[in-house]
């Protein structure tokens, strides 16, 4: 995008698409790409999905703004549909993760002022965590590529490495409000946290008096098999973020809480001009309607059962490609052994889309409405980009 009249805060790839068809996007040149890069987990249910578009344009039709100063019902609706899918009591609608991450910290660290502990406000985070772009949430990160140049650093964020809870464990101070973790880490390389590690943050929460905040905003909504990721570890938060798939692709996100954890969230306390607008909620309902259907999210497991299983296949035959597979659900990395841009690069070429990540890792985040077949064609043009990488190899070493 060098010399238009946009920032040049992305390195874009050479590509514009004029539509998108389930898992497919098609060109302005009319080539066709299987997308497994999903936007980056937004499009839960693919491109153009005829459930979502009659839910937008309907309500389009009849109301887009009308502020929070009035009753919303369609949102209304979808926090109680979420309340009554989770373990929360009380949900904020925003307009992305880094706004349902910056409600989290805010409601934590009002939790502890009206419980007489305004001393309470530092939040312990975990290397490799990514929570959005805001100041406060590059800070709670703690990545220094985000941070670099924009002066001091947000205060109240104590990192520790990833999975290290006895670290965690002696980061607490009498400062500490909460403990905020990915249960599964997107952009940090595709690394779930062990279940284990997820029961023992809940016990050090509990028995220090903190607030326990997950970001689900990548991993949530479907994406690993259950609505939300750490229902497979059987452990619940006071607060949680969530954004991206509970959209499908339109702009929004929430912050879902507790009663208790929401105690300190009273008139004027916070706010949002557009977030829980009428046509996200009738989106984000919309969603619902799919993902909470009878049978969706099982047969979500079994594709990524066999999604997975052919990944560790190719790795199998291309050692000098990828590494191993990681991740659960539809929410799989390919750990490579050459820089995972060059193999993004390959796969690119076999006109499939996945994400960079951190730790050399690609990720693949197909619409949770895949099917067998794409799936199957998606491993053969895996297959294809790691075996056009492995000839490039070869030739070299015999030049």
């Amino acid at each position: 995008m060098s010399g238009s009249a946009l920032y040049e805060t992305f390195a874009r790839a050479p590509l514009a698409f004029d539509h998108g068809e389930g898992t497919w996007l098609v060109t302005d040149k009319g080539e066709r790409y299987l997308d497994f890069a999903g936007g980056i987990a937004v499009n839960s249910l693919g491109h153009s999905h005829p459930h979502l578009v009659a839910a937008l344009t309907e309500q389009a039709a009849k109301l887009w703004h009308v502020s929070n100063l009035y009753e919303i019902p369609e949102q209304r609706r979808l926090g109680e549909r979420l309340v009554d899918a989770t373990f929360a009591d009380k949900v904020f609608f925003t307009n992305s993760g880094a706004e349902a991450l910056e409600c989290a910290i805010k409601t934590a660290r009002r939790y502890q002022f009206v419980k007489g502990h305004p001393e309470r406000f530092r939040i312990i985070t975990f290397e490799g965590a990514f929570h959005g772009r805001t100041l406060a949430t590059i800070a709670a990160g703690g990545q220094y590529k985000y941070l670099e140049g924009f002066g001091p650093k947000v205060e109240g964020f104590d990192q520790v490495a990833f999975d290290d809870i006895d670290a965690a464990e002696k980061a607490i101070t009498p400062e500490t409000a909460a403990i905020l973790i990915e249960p599964v880490q997107g952009e940090g390389g595709i690394r779930p946290v062990p279940t284990q590690s997820l029961k023992r943050l809940r016990q050090l929460c509990d028995q220090h008096g903190l607030l326990l905040i997950f970001d689900e905003v990548q991993c949530g909504i479907g994406r690993t098999g259950k609505l939300f990721a750490h229902e497979w570890a059987g452990v619940t938060p006071d607060l949680m973020a969530i954004a991206k798939g509970i959209g499908g692709g339109f702009p929004m996100g929430a912050c879902l809480a507790t009663d208790e954890a929401a105690t300190g969230m009273t008139a004027g306390v916070h706010g949002t001009t557009f977030g829980g607008n009428p046509l996200a909620m009738a989106v984000g309902n919309a969603v619902l309607d799919v993902v909470l259907a009878d049978g969706f999210l099982e047969d979500v497991q079994r594709k990524a059962l066999l999604l997975k299983q052919g990944l560790a296949g190719v790795a199998d035959e291309f050692p000098d490609v990828i590494e191993g597979i990681r991740g659960t659900g539809l929410m799989l990395g390919l750990k490579c052994v050459m820089p995972n841009t060059k193999v993004n690069m390959a796969l690119r070429d076999q006109h499939l889309l996945a994400v960079p990540a951190g730790d050399n890792v690609i990720r693949l985040l197909p619409p949770l409405t895949v099917t067998d077949a794409e799936i199957g064609e998606a491993l053969e043009r895996i297959r294809a980009g790691a075996k056009g990488l492995t000839d490039a190899i070869a030739a070299e070493a015999a030049k």
